[in-house]
């Protein structure tokens, strides 16, 4: 048998106040991204720097290829030297510098040229040249955060762990950022483990889904599948603004249920043609671009749909509804 990449070993960690992580087993696969989601408090980011050292378990052990991750009390600086992490702090930038020499500084000045083609390859790989001579003061939040970003992968990692990184940064700089990523990810088989609670994120950049609640593993696996058939409802609620139904209210949906609760991803449901059964009533139209969302009402019962012909349904209007899909719970 191979030895593990990255592992944690039924690792326990809690604090005074309550929290932490509780006997979790998790292997990190090399060469991917994997992605941990929960809601907040649920024990994500401690997890994260357990695996990279900052944090002791107080049982079981992380490995990196087979052996102990050593935390803060036997390790003089904390951090395990094979892998870089990057939180959405911007503490260790020297705002008075230039983007070029934040991430140069990192590397030893034994040979000069080697030094400056790395800089020049991860400023590449970042598309980041034209920033290469300006002071981080005068950047922008996303464009500090390429630069963090930067100088992690400069020293060349095996692994990348990342902390909220996109939590401050304009979308417009953050879907860039997460594709450049994934490049680097394809071109160099750079492990990358983020935390995130943004369903775009991790659907977008992650390889594995890894669903974090109260300090345990909820369900893991590939993220398309996860979304398309989350084994929770915890799971479906991280995901997207989904519609929770009672059973009582299913029916209104003309939705028959077995169980508990009802749940219903606003693609789930159409809104039809049909001059028939037109009993749900448009609370709210939101513009969307290139589609709107529906709020829509019928006898107490809010449900939130997609529409795809933007324009089509004004507030007041009355449409009739068919449920492609459900599961309940």
């Amino acid at each position: 048998m191979s030895t593990p990449f990255l592992q944690a070993k039924s690792i326990t960690k809690t604090y005074p106040g309550g929290g932490g992580v509780k006997n979790t087993d998790l292997d990190i696969q090399p060469g991917q991204v994997t992605a941990i989601i929960g809601a907040s408090g649920s024990g994500k980011s401690t997890l994260l720097r357990l695996l990279y050292g900052l944090l002791s378990p107080d049982e079981g052990e992380v490995q990196f290829r087979g052996e102990r991750i050593w935390g803060p009390e036997e390790k003089l600086i904390p951090g395990h030297d094979a892998m870089k992490m990057v939180t959405q702090e911007e503490g260790e930038l020297n705002l008075f510098a230039k983007v070029r020499d934040n991430i140069s500084v990192l590397l030893p000045n034994t040979n000069v040229k080697a030094k400056q083609e790395k800089t020049e390859k991860v400023l590449k790989q970042l598309n980041m040249l034209a920033l290469a001579d300006k002071r981080i003061a005068d950047l922008s939040g996303g464009e500090k955060q390429r630069v963090a970003i930067a100088r992690a992968l400069v020293t060349e990692p095996e692994v990348l762990l990342l902390d909220e990184p996109f939590n401050q940064v304009d979308t417009s700089f953050r879907d860039g950022l997460q594709e450049d990523i994934r490049q680097v990810v394809k071109d160099t088989g750079l492990t990358v483990v983020m935390v995130s609670h943004d369903p775009a994120e991790v659907l977008s950049m992650a390889d594995t889904l890894v669903v974090f609640k109260d300090g345990e593993i909820l369900e893991a696996g590939n993220p398309q599948k996860i979304y398309n058939d989350p084994g929770y409802l915890y799971t479906a609620r991280l995901l997207a603004r989904c519609n929770v139904l009672t059973a009582a209210e299913a029916a209104i949906c003309g939705i028959k249920a077995k169980k508990t609760h009802v749940m219903l991803y606003p693609e789930w449901v159409e809104a039809t043609t049909s001059w028939r059964n037109r009993r749900w009533v448009v609370k709210q139209v939101l513009f969307k671009g290139f589609y709107e969302e529906l709020l829509l009402e019928n006898k107490g019962v809010t449900l939130r749909i997609l529409n795809g012909q933007a324009g089509k349904y004004g507030e007041g209007s009355k449409i009739a509804l068919k449920v492609v899909r459900y599961l309940e719970y």
